[in-house]
């Protein structure tokens, strides 16, 4: 009796193969929190522009990492390694895209997030939303992996992504993933880097406030951090500040945001 046939897995979905080899190295530990996303719908409804809840999220995840450099850092070298502090602080975000007809997640990354303004990020992640992976010059490289053979496209994701430089540039010193257009409520995820967020859906729930319970909308935030790099108490400091900076929005003035 033979055993099961298959067909070979797409080239589309080759970097996906190679990004989780390297991601065995990793030593992932997964935090969570609920969201109330009260005052940032209100601003949302505020302003002109529509703002999605993964511009809201690098906006305000990159400010808190600022303020934690050891948590937007990595583990440098593999024999003798090393903390590295990365100098700037760059979003990486997934996105749901069709490549030569074939479903794939593809990566983009948003360069000093922690200084661009909502206006900023909003129009970069519509770029990389609505541009198609099959033109856009950020994905040539990509493109050119898909060609080569396995072993060498392995080999050559390696060498671009270990150095400290290559994996700044590949996968940003954050990650944002969101499954929210979905009805998901939660999930956890590893970027690549030493924080992940999930965003989960919006939907209303009950909240308590002041001793009585609310409706209000609310938000799964997950947290995953690489244990060799932080703690468990320095990963509970940058998730507790996004929520509360997520909860109590205010965009700064330099943002458009009308006073």
């Amino acid at each position: 009796m033979s055993g099961p046939s298959g067909t070979p897995l797409p080239r589309e979905r080759r970097h996906t193969l190679y990004f989780l080899d390297e991601m065995r190295a990793f030593s992932p530990v997964f935090l969570d929190t609920e969201v109330e996303m009260t005052e940032l719908a209100a601003h949302r409804a505020s302003v002109d522009r529509r703002y999605s809840t993964v511009t809201y999220a690098v906006h305000t995840a990159a400010r808190v990492l600022a303020r934690h450099p050891d948590a937007n850092a990595a583990v440098r070298g593999r024999i003798n390694p090393r903390l590295a502090r990365y100098p700037g602080v760059h979003a990486k975000i997934t996105l749901d895209k069709t490549l030569n007809g074939q479903r794939v997640v593809l990566s983009a990354v948003l360069r000093d997030a922690d200084k661009a303004g909502l206006d900023d990020l909003q129009a970069q992640v519509e770029r990389y939303r609505d541009g198609d992976p099959a033109e856009m010059e950020e994905f040539a490289g990509l493109r050119a992996l898909h060609r080569l053979p396995v072993p060498v496209g392995r080999a050559a994701f390696r060498r671009v992504v270990r150095p400290l430089r290559g994996r700044a540039e590949r996968f940003g010193t954050f990650a944002v993933t969101s499954l929210g257009h979905r009805p998901v409520d939660g999930f956890h995820s590893v970027g690549g880097t030493t924080i992940t967020l999930g965003l989960g859906r919006v939907t209303d729930r009950p909240v308590a406030r002041g001793g009585q319970v609310l409706v209000a909308p609310t938000m799964r935030l997950s947290l995953a951090f690489d244990h060799r790099v932080i703690d468990g108490a320095e990963a509970a400091d940058v998730l507790a500040e996004i929520k509360d900076g997520l909860e109590s929005f205010k965009a700064p003035a330099e943002d458009g945001d009308p006073r």
